[in-house]
């Protein structure tokens, strides 16, 4: 089986561009390359610099020896109030599980999430979620993810004038 390395600082590129491969397969529709991209690249870089962090990232390295990544699966560690199902109030949100379309098919995403679950788990963390595409539900249900019951919603906050431009870019 394949393993998956925690990826760093240095993949923050190739994560970013996996990251347009995603809303590709998600959609259909890969986004521009524009100012999302590069605000993207920093925001790995800071959060993949801290080995002991709320993230990680794992990732396949291109196995036909040259440069880049091929598949990859980011996540995060929020902390929320407690409850009676979740005494830490820690969960686990993953996002960002992407394999380049050549390279699919071989166990990669699948490397890249066990790794990724691991984490989550060595730090204690007792729920993970995702969104899933229909392409990728099959594999998330393998590893034990279910549809939940819990409606969500989502609202747009627009900046207040004057905040800072990474705060007014929508994607």
């Amino acid at each position: 089986m394949t393993e998956a390395r925690r990826a760093g600082p240095d993949d923050a590129a190739e994560l970013t561009r996996l990251r347009v491969v995603m809303w590709a397969a998600m959609d259909g529709i890969a986004p521009e390359i524009g100012p999302w991209h590069a605000a993207t690249v920093d925001r790995f870089r800071e959060t993949l610099a801290d080995p002991d962090g709320t993230w990680a990232a794992f990732v396949i390295d291109n196995p036909d020896q040259r440069p880049g990544l091929v598949s990859c699966a980011v996540g995060t560690i929020e902390r929320r109030l407690p409850n009676p199902n979740n005494l830490t109030g820690d969960f686990g949100h993953i996002f960002n599980v992407a394999t380049d379309p050549s390279y699919r098919r071989r166990g990669y995403s699948r490397a890249c999430l066990i790794a990724l679950l691991t984490w989550y788990s060595e730090r204690g963390v007792p729920r993970v979620e995702l969104n899933a595409s229909k392409d990728g539900e099959p594999l998330y249900q393998q590893l034990g993810f279910a549809r939940t019951g819990i409606p969500a919603m989502r609202c747009w906050v627009p900046p207040r004038p004057g905040a800072a431009p990474s705060t007014s870019v929508t994607v």
